[in-house]
């Protein structure tokens, strides 16, 4: 005898995934999508990084070019600085030749005149005539006697005889005062 089953048959369960995998993989799409924000977010905070710093990087070059300027500044001023200061030292000394050619010239007495000034160093030499020793002596004395004039030395006096006149051909020399 054969059977037949008229009732509707039983369908059979579709095979179930374990709750373990299921799971697992919404974990894991998840921390992909937390990844790819994350990414994101970094990349944000690079860019704006990197913003920062070309906008100080520009500031920085900015403020190395008024640096620069500064140094210029300070340069040009320590110029202007050396060469006042020697504007000052030639005003300074630009009274010492018209002191000494005043000092050198008041004093000389009748009688008595030179032949050459020179100043070496700050050594100053006249050589010249006189008609006497005592108008020598009083030359040498007035000048000894100068408040602009230190260390007055007769190097050497020699009588001499030009034409029919005996005459005394002497050298001095002294330093000035500044």
């Amino acid at each position: 005898m054969i059977r037949i089953n008229l009732l509707p048959s039983a369908k059979r369960k579709a095979d179930i995934i374990p709750p373990v995998f299921i799971y697992g993989g919404i974990a894991a799409v998840l921390v992909l999508i937390l990844m790819i924000v994350g990414m994101f977010i970094i990349n944000s905070r690079i860019s704006g990084v990197q913003t920062e710093i070309a906008v100080k990087q520009q500031k920085l070059d900015q403020l190395k070019t008024k640096l620069e300027e500064v140094k210029n500044y300070e340069r040009n001023n320590e110029e202007v600085r050396a060469k006042a200061e020697v504007i000052e030292k030639l005003k300074k000394n630009q009274v010492v030749p018209l002191r000494l050619l005043d000092e050198v010239s008041e004093m000389l007495p009748k009688g008595v005149w030179l032949t050459a000034l020179l100043d070496k160093n700050g050594t100053i030499s006249i050589d010249g005539y006189a008609y006497s020793n005592t108008e020598l002596v009083s030359y040498v004395q007035n000048l000894k006697s100068s408040t602009y004039l230190t260390e007055v030395m007769l190097v050497e006096s020699r009588q001499t005889e030009v034409g029919t006149y005996s005459i005394y051909k002497f050298k001095l020399q002294f330093r000035m005062k500044i």
